[in-house]
């Protein structure tokens, strides 16, 4: 199927009443990618389940996924994303190594950034190491498009969040990583208080634990990885202000850059408004 340039090129309606039909259509269909935050929350999840799964072989597996999430009640979002992902990887379980590896690509390289997203909540195996779940979700952390990054991370916080030293450990060697968005995934990750998601209670009392990372970081050339870090430390800020004062001092002597100043302003706009 041929999708017309002036859908391709589209900027994105502000608001989902104003998504044109035929690209609401194209979205629930998984034939193209979501170009903005309302588009993203406006897929329509069962519906683009309806339309994937027969694609990719797991026509059999549709009824019994509708069925549950039909009983959640969810249809757009990150709770359909979660779940969707949880249940492909349930429907997965007694397959072959091959047949699921083969599942597996298929959604991580779908066209639909929402399929790809689903794919990062599947091969949840309780048996995988931190090092096999990093390796399994870096390719997500890296994918061009701004969704499948967030839902890269929102998808392994928790078992991040549960060995926080070790996490650290390997995070520090992303944060080496030529990728800005994977050099941007080893802190956002990791954030203390994050968005949509728990807070990490260890990183608010000891924020020095990603000091590491926080260095390597400190004066990085990509606004986007500045941000993370302006906000990583601004997280820190609401409950060890003193503590991110100091670093920021340091940081300003040690690194007087243009992208350390910036990180700065962005780091302490929590302790000035106070």
């Amino acid at each position: 199927m041929i999708v017309k340039e002036d859908v391709l090129n589209r900027k994105g309606a502000r608001k989902a009443s104003d998504i044109p039909s035929e690209v609401l259509m194209l979205l629930n269909q998984g034939k193209i990618e979501s170009v903005n935050l309302t588009e993203w929350q406006a897929v329509d999840h069962i519906t683009l389940v309806k339309n994937v799964l027969p694609s990719i072989g797991l026509e059999e597996k549709l009824d019994f996924i509708l069925t549950e999430i039909e009983k959640q009640k969810v249809e757009t979002g990150m709770k359909a994303i979660r779940l969707i992902g949880s249940l492909l990887d349930t429907v997965m379980m007694n397959e072959s190594d091959t047949k699921k590896e083969e599942l597996i690509k298929k959604c991580s390289t779908h066209v639909s950034d929402s399929v790809r997203c689903w794919a990062a909540f599947m091969n949840k195996n309780n048996d995988h190491s931190l090092e096999e779940a990093l390796l399994y979700i870096r390719s997500f952390a890296a994918d061009h498009h701004f969704g499948v990054r967030e839902i890269a991370w929102m998808s392994i916080r928790e078992k991040l969040s549960a060995n926080i030293e070790s996490s650290v450990d390997l995070l520090t060697e992303w944060a080496k990583s030529e990728d800005e968005n994977i050099r941007r995934f080893s802190l956002e990750s990791i954030r203390p208080r994050g968005v949509w998601t728990k807070h990490i209670e260890r990183l608010k009392e000891e924020p020095q634990i990603a000091l590491p990372i926080l260095q390597l970081l400190k004066s990085d050339p990509s606004k986007y990885v500045q941000d993370s870090v302006g906000n990583w430390l601004n997280d820190a800020s609401k409950t060890q202000p003193e503590w991110v004062i100091n670093l920021c001092d340091e940081w300003q002597k040690a690194s007087p850059t243009k992208a350390t100043e910036r990180i700065i302003k962005k780091a302490q706009r929590t302790i000035v408004k106070g």
